[in-house]
């Protein structure tokens, strides 16, 4: 899953440069926090688990929360089948767009449960794991009233085989690999009127045909993609994306992307019918492209607007001030994400300039620049795979870690035939964030102190839709781009694949190798307890051989929650503020 603040995605350009002005070497990390770098937690399983959502102890009902998201853009569509960015999912899974399964925070350890959903349990499998049935429970509703029916599901289900029409969305990753007809069934849109039997509705039980044993179906149902849609010209993109209807606790009032989202209570929403939502709060202000230094100051006045705020970030010159005054208002959490840059494999074909270039890059410095707080929502990245991820591999691609070393980097452009200033990197950088601008000056500084000369283009528009449109012209004059993913469920399968498989997505670096393809691919064969190391083995062997994708960081977050906002806490599986279980005190 991809995060959809530039910022961070700029981990490819900007983010973890900040160790071009003053070298960087790691060792001052977290020399002035007390919150160390802490790995995600495990995911367990609840799939008895009942509606209501137990409730959370003191909550009260009513208040407006406003959410600041500095630098982030948030989603460009609401459409459930077009979502896969850690910004719309957390808050769309969260507030607004049911599916088959869903995660619930235990409040006593903060990990996070899966549990049903619009299914009455966490599915059934077949021995082979090449079909799943799904009992669909009957008490759920769309805001207008009616009820939500299997068919719904199973035409969101249908929509998600679409990748032209839903390009970024994570069905071309998940739906087209593992649902029957991958590759050749294209969608109800692309392949208006074929038919389809990768998934029929019998009476209340959606039954899902694979085209390979799928194990993980009950952590791919948790995506909004897997939930239900209206029937018909309602749904036709992209004007649903506009206008979606609400089967959550809150439905939207209005939506203007890159600006605001406003969601509101549905009164439609039967808390019965759901295991893990609540419908404390009255009203969710979602205010994106913030300004990070304005929305610290708001939320350390304790001032009226700042006590039924909150901040998915806090800029890291204010971390010292926000420890010592918020308290538990200010919360680390953990989540498998790594940032990357992404050399474009067709263009930068020496390995060595492509080690060249992750020396040239200015960590330290870039998290500070950027915003971040080294040691404690940064650390050097070694690997693809996240610390805490079953099979993990600790290995080195060069013997060591990658730290900012310019001469080091000028050996190894010297090595591919280079000279100093010769070979220019061109990337592009968000232009509306002060933070990213502000992390290229410090990027181009460093990267030329390495040997490169640097050419920065300014965008309006998310890194990531210039990064994934094969036709637009500034995309295709990039060499270096980049990628920030989280795993989407607690599995190599999430994180390598959508990054390594030739022609994937968000394969940024358009790396493309015929032998990593065909390990992927005899992963999921294996035993299931023999998956885990071989996705290790896949991360390191990829990385090593042909290091297509440079690891520049491993993330936690840091939310600032104002002193009115009750439970303030955040979530382990998505890595954001924990949006289901708020509330705002009396």
């Amino acid at each position: 899953m991809r995060q959809v603040k530039p910022l961070a995605l700029v981990a490819g350009v900007a983010m973890v440069t900040l160790a071009a002005c003053g070298g960087g070497s790691g060792e001052e990390a977290g020399s002035a926090t007390d919150k160390a770098f802490r790995d995600q937690g495990g995911v367990t399983k609840d799939p008895g688990r009942a509606g209501p959502a137990a409730e959370v102890e003191g909550a009260k009902s009513g208040g407006t929360v406003t959410v600041y998201l500095p630098g982030d853009p948030g989603p460009d569509s609401m459409d459930p089948t077009d979502g896969w960015s850690v910004t719309g999912n957390s808050i769309q899974q969260a507030l607004t767009s049911r599916s088959l399964t869903q995660y619930a925070r235990d409040p006593k350890t903060g990990e996070m449960v899966l549990v049903p959903d619009l299914a009455t349990d966490l599915g059934h499998p077949n021995d082979d794991f090449t079909e799943w049935t799904f009992t669909i429970r009957d008490d759920a509703t769309w805001e207008d009233g009616s009820p939500v029916t299997p068919e719904e599901i199973a035409w969101g289900i249908q929509r998600s085989m679409d990748s032209d029409t839903f390009p970024s969305g994570p069905g071309t990753e998940y739906s087209q690999t593992y649902l029957s007809g991958a590759g050749e069934y294209r969608g109800p849109y692309t392949d208006k009127g074929k038919k389809w039997d990768g998934v029929r509705v019998d009476g209340q039980d959606v039954i899902i045909k694979m085209a390979k044993p799928f194990p993980d179906m009950d952590y791919w149902g948790a995506f909004e993609a897997m939930g239900p849609v209206p029937l018909g010209k309602a749904s036709t993109p992209p004007d649903y994306g506009k206008h979606i209807m609400s089967n959550g606790p809150y439905k939207v009032e209005s939506f203007r992307p890159q600006e605001e989202l406003v969601l509101v209570r549905n009164d439609q929403w039967d808390a019965g019918s759901d295991p893990a939502r609540h419908q404390y709060v009255d009203k969710w202000v979602f205010r994106f492209n913030q300004d990070q230094a304005k929305v610290d100051q708001i939320m350390l006045s304790d001032n009226t607007e700042s006590q039924t705020a909150l901040s998915n970030a806090l800029g890291s010159n204010n971390y010292d001030r926000a420890n010592t005054e918020l308290g538990d208002r200010l919360v680390q959490q953990s989540s498998q994400c790594t940032s990357f840059l992404a050399p474009d494999y067709t263009k930068i074909t020496d390995i060595n300039v492509r080690k060249a270039i992750a020396y040239a890059y200015p960590y330290q410095d870039m998290w500070l620049a950027t915003g971040e707080v080294p040691g404690v929502t940064r650390v050097p990245a070694n690997s693809m795979m996240p610390p805490g991820m079953a099979g993990k591999h600790d290995y080195f691609v060069d013997g060591e870690q990658f730290t900012y070393n310019p001469e080091k980097s000028k050996e190894l452009l010297k090595e591919a035939g280079y000279e100093p200033g010769e070979l220019q990197l061109t990337m592009v950088y968000y232009e509306p964030d002060p933070l990213a601008v502000a992390g290229e000056k410090v990027l181009i500084k460093g990267m030329e102190e390495a040997g490169f000369t640097v050419k920065g283009i300014p965008v309006q528009d998310s890194t990531y839709n210039i990064w994934l449109d094969p036709d637009s012209k500034v995309n295709k004059t990039l060499n270096l781009r980049g990628v920030s993913w989280c795993s989407d469920w607690p599995s190599g399968l999430t994180m390598l694949p959508p990054l390594l498989k030739s022609g994937a997505a968000y394969n940024t670096a358009q790396f493309s190798e015929k032998s990593i393809d065909d390990m992927m691919a005899k992963v999921t064969d294996l035993p299931l307890d023999e998956q885990a190391d071989a996705w290790g083995a896949v991360d390191e062997e990829a990385q090593t051989k042909y290091f297509p994708f440079i690891p520049t960081a491993f993330q936690n977050q840091l939310f600032t929650f104002g002193s009115r906002i009750g439970n303030p806490s955040g979530d382990g599986q998505m890595g954001a503020p924990n949006y289901k279980d708020l509330y705002v005190e009396q």
